[in-house]
């Protein structure tokens, strides 16, 4: 293990619980390493746990570092809807927050603490000019896959190698990458994007410029030609994956979470009645709400299909009049389906009850189902979604995609077609033996002369060369 005493770090992400995830994984590697950690967020993180009654207290395990959580205000009051006025959001954060940070930041210091990195996610573009101030070194935690960095990147340095980006079934080929179209690609790079994000796109690789190291949470075995083509324009280090140790057959060395939804626990017992490989596993993440016609398209084919299932249907979308007259009550009756709001997804994956996931492909949930072993099919919205999709489908080879029909959404017929695919199609013990070697390569990575161990050794003990000149 690389020597890290008295090493401290300030870690800064947006209260969204797909990217403090990450954050908060890479934290505990961290602190298991001997570093002291500082996670910083919005303070809503503080009032969505205190009302799922979930502790913002963290506790070491026989870990040599420590973990602490720190809040500061977005400017906006805790009742306001970040989901979805993203705009006002990012607006108010961008206005307050740089100054709510520093002031947090003068305080930390003024009770003797030295930082020795400032680690931020990537959605923040402010963060490295507070750290600038400070005199603290910048590092960024890219939360998405090696290839969303380099198509966001070329995007804006190198536009010329993009068609336009008008026509969905325009390609696309860049150094390192598969064969995409533009419907592909991360939505927040097309036309129709709201124009923050577009901003944000921009914004985020000119500030690249400010940042000494760039973390990324995956894999260079899984994207190893994404991560060998910006060697020469933007170096990257893989150090993923960030995963719950669960998924890793490891203990936790720190106890603690900033979970902003409670999970739903009752779920893993009706899970452990079932058979090996016979579950549907669903669920769209924590920000996508399911449109009227999805949620029926999918109950009607899990009655078609007939199979156990597990769905979280989020409280926010759980309106009973979306599912198909009578669903709600069979399945509770007959007990061979569970609805639930929020579950233990890394607990989930590792049952060995469960047969593939329905996923929207968020880079957390594929990360997960590939340390699993889980095939997918994928139901990508927005975002870096289609993109990963791309790459569990075309690249992985893990899973099938299901297609949309236009404002009519993916059709019922179309979800039973891909669920009945990936569990007993042609393919499907094909697409579980792949599944099962990547997964063995992600946790690979990890284990002592991995690639991702060696690349987090090797940020510790660079920011372990003191001092750092104005970081007083």
């Amino acid at each position: 293990m690389v020597s890290c005493e008295g090493v401290e770090v300030i870690m800064v992400s947006l209260a969204l619980q797909g990217h403090i995830n990450p954050m908060l994984k890479l934290a505990k590697v961290l602190v298991s390493k001997g570093v002291h950690v500082t996670l910083a967020t919005n303070d809503v993180a503080r009032k969505r746990m205190l009302d799922s009654k979930i502790s913002t207290h963290f506790t070491s395990n026989n870990s040599p570092g420590q973990l602490k959580l720190e809040f500061f205000s977005d400017g906006l009051s805790h009742e306001f809807d970040r989901d979805k006025d993203t705009g006002t959001f990012l607006a108010s954060l961008k206005e307050n927050g740089p100054r709510n940070l520093s002031n947090l930041i003068t305080d930390l210091k003024a009770k003797g603490k030295h930082f020795s990195c400032l680690i931020t996610s990537p959605f923040i573009t402010w963060v490295p000019g507070v750290a600038t101030e400070h005199g603290i070194p910048t590092s960024v935690l890219w939360i998405q896959s090696s290839t969303v960095f380099s198509l966001y990147y070329h995007c804006i340095k190198s536009a010329n190698l993009f068609p336009s980006l008008e026509d969905p079934h325009g390609i696309v080929q860049l150094p390192g990458m598969p064969e995409f179209t533009v419907g592909d690609l991360p939505t927040f790079m097309l036309p129709f994007s709201p124009p923050h994000f577009r901003l944000w796109v921009a914004e985020f690789v000119s500030v690249l410029d400010k940042v000494k190291w760039v973390l990324v949470n995956s894999v260079h075995e899984l994207e190893e030609e994404a991560v060998n083509s910006l060697a020469s324009v933007k170096p990257i280090n893989p150090i993923g994956p960030l995963v719950s140790p669960i998924l890793l057959g490891k203990e936790e060395t720190v106890e603690g979470s900033v979970d902003m939804w409670r999970a739903q626990d009752s779920c893993m017992e009706w899970l452990n009645k079932q058979a090996p490989s016979s579950v549907i596993y669903i669920s769209f993440g924590s920000i996508i709400v399911s449109p009227e016609n999805q949620i029926h398209s999918i109950a009607t084919a899990l009655k078609n299909i007939r199979r156990p299932f597990l769905w979280v249907v989020k409280a926010s979308e759980a309106r009973k009049d979306e599912f198909p007259s009578g669903f709600l009550e069979e399945i509770k009756k007959e007990k061979w389906g569970l609805v639930v709001s929020w579950c233990p997804q890394d607990k989930v994956l590792m049952n060995q009850a469960v047969a593939c996931f329905v996923t929207h492909c968020g880079w957390n949930s594929t990360l997960e189902t590939v340390v699993a072993g889980v095939p997918i099919v994928a139901s990508p919205e927005w975002t870096d979604q289609p993109t990963n999709s791309k790459l569990l489908v075309d690249v992985f080879k893990i899973g099938v995609r299901m297609r949309s029909c236009g404002e009519e959404g993916v059709r019922a017929e179309e979800v039973e077609r891909c669920i009945t695919e990936v569990i007993d199609g042609a393919g499907a013990v094909e697409m579980k033996k792949r599944a099962m070697e990547l997964k063995e390569a992600a946790k690979k990575a990890l284990e002592d002369g991995g690639s991702s161990n060696q690349n987090i050794d090797k940020f510790i003990t660079e920011i372990s060369a003191k001092p750092f000149n104005n970081n007083l």
